[in-house]
């Protein structure tokens, strides 16, 4: 006998919650990252780009459902995972989850008062400098994006990105020291503390070599302007 259209809804129900998902989530708070950098957590992240219940996930990792299930309610309550579906069958009910962002990023500011700071007495010439202006920008842009997703507004954000082979090492000094007069003159050309309403940007240049086992590829001219909130 075949059942009528609404006694097929009355055994299998569904669903769903159209919830966004981020291109980028900073992580800053310590228990998130402790529970996101757990390599069988980490794993489960990486399987749930789409939707899926703990029993389909288990198949794929090869745990036991109630271990899944385990590792799924810690990610969810660290918010690194969501409910995106929910099905019914019968008395049963099959929730099914999806990350809350394609990819993660651990931000120093978990680290505490151990992070990275180029403020502390570091060698400004050093890679170490260098580094520790890349975690100052993870914390710093991380928690403004953060404030701008909660105040609904998009952050003007200018991001420059290419690569340069050079000759010597003669061109490469002579291109630090244009690249440096350059960015002074507009900085002076630009800067004004006294502007009423004006906010203040941190600009960070930096070069460094390419990773040797990273492909080179055909640079194409550099663009970049800042992208303006809508």
């Amino acid at each position: 006998m075949t059942k009528s259209p609404q006694k097929i809804l009355d055994n299998k129900n569904c669903q769903a919650y159209h919830l966004p998902v981020l291109d980028l989530q900073i992580i800053d708070d310590p228990a998130a990252a402790t529970a996101a950098l757990l390599p069988m957590r980490s794993r489960l992240l990486s399987e749930l780009a789409l939707p899926a219940s703990a029993a389909t996930l288990a198949t794929r990792v090869g745990l036991a459902r109630q271990k899944v299930n385990y590792h799924l309610h810690a990610l969810e309550a660290h918010g690194l995972v969501q409910l995106a579906e929910e099905r019914k069958w019968g008395g049963l009910t099959e929730r099914l989850l999806v990350a809350t962002a394609a990819s993660y990023v651990v931000s120093p500011g978990a680290l505490g008062p151990v992070a990275a700071d180029p403020n502390r007495e570091i060698d400004r010439l050093s890679a170490s400098y260098l580094i520790a202006l890349g975690a100052r920008i993870v914390r710093e842009v991380g928690d403004l994006l953060r404030r701008a997703k909660e105040a609904g507004k998009r952050l003007a954000t200018l991001a420059v990105d290419t690569e340069i082979r050079f000759r010597s090492a003669t061109d490469r000094a002579a291109f630090s020291n244009e690249l440096t007069d350059a960015i002074t003159k507009l900085v002076a050309k630009y800067h004004d503390a006294a502007a009423p309403g004006g906010r203040v940007h941190r600009l960070v240049v930096v070069a460094h070599p390419l990773p040797q086992n990273v492909p080179q590829k055909s640079v194409p001219p550099v663009a970049a302007k800042f992208k303006e909130p809508s």
